[in-house]
């Protein structure tokens, strides 16, 4: 008869104010995670590291932690103030992922493991802000796969061609076009949104290459060549 693999332990602990569930398994990495609907603190911990090891994880990590028990007190998410820390949910082409930190001596770098898990893997110390433009690095390099495709399909069919294209990080604005330099710009975020969603801005601001202003034929241009597009602009408009 095959060995049942023996449960995990799992402890409840007081630290520093806060109600920890550590759980002891056979992983390699510490992870830290908050779940909704109550902030429960849930800390798993590699089977051979120390009590010292996690509590100095988990004090690195109070700010977070707490900043994120606040926002789910008060029926928020932590979309619009990520940490890049494990636990958090980060979005890619319309899809929610746990984000889990990995720490790593080589460049940083994201993957996909599965249909719900983005493995980040990163230099052991990193700040903040250095994990924020790592990530936002990788979401950048996937626009520059797919954008071109886009552009590749649509401007034969339009019967246009931007001579530059280009990714940013825009407040108001999904993209935008300069009709004299025929340039268009994209905002970073939608790396966060569905396909259909980046497709319809693209589609959008090479219209624009035909019809300057919103008007009547600039919307029957896009009837024309995209009639769902109300659809993916309504889905776009979302809080992701």
């Amino acid at each position: 008869m095959a060995k049942r693999k023996a449960a995990p332990a799992v402890a409840t602990v007081q630290f520093e104010g806060l109600e920890l569930e550590v759980v002891r398994r056979a992983v390699k990495n510490l992870r830290i995670s908050v779940y909704p609907p109550d902030g429960r603190v849930r800390v798993v911990v590699p089977l051979r590291a120390g009590e010292a090891f996690w509590q100095a994880a988990v004090r690195s990590k109070l700010e977070w932690i707490r900043q994120k028990q606040q926002l789910l007190a008060h029926g928020q998410s932590d979309a619009h103030t990520p940490l890049y820390c494990s636990g958090e949910t980060h979005f890619f082409l319309g899809h929610p992922y746990c984000l889990q930190v990995q720490n790593h001596a080589g460049p940083a770098k994201v993957c996909i493991r599965n249909e719900r898990v983005l493995d980040f893997f990163v230099r052991e110390g990193w700040a903040d802000a250095q994990r924020e433009k790592a990530f936002l690095g990788w979401y950048r390099e996937q626009l520059r796969v797919l954008v071109p495709l886009l552009l590749d399909k649509w401007q034969p069919v339009l019967g246009v061609a931007a001579r530059e294209w280009g990714i940013k990080r825009m407040k108001t604005r999904w993209g935008t076009c300069n009709v004299t330099a025929r340039r268009i710009w994209l905002n970073l975020e939608l790396a966060k949104k569905p396909f259909a969603c980046l497709e319809y801005v693209v589609v959008h601001e090479l219209v624009h290459l035909l019809e300057r202003s919103h008007n009547a034929r600039f919307w029957g241009l896009m009837d024309r060549f995209l009639p769902d597009w109300r659809e993916s602009k309504a889905q776009l408009n979302k809080r992701s």
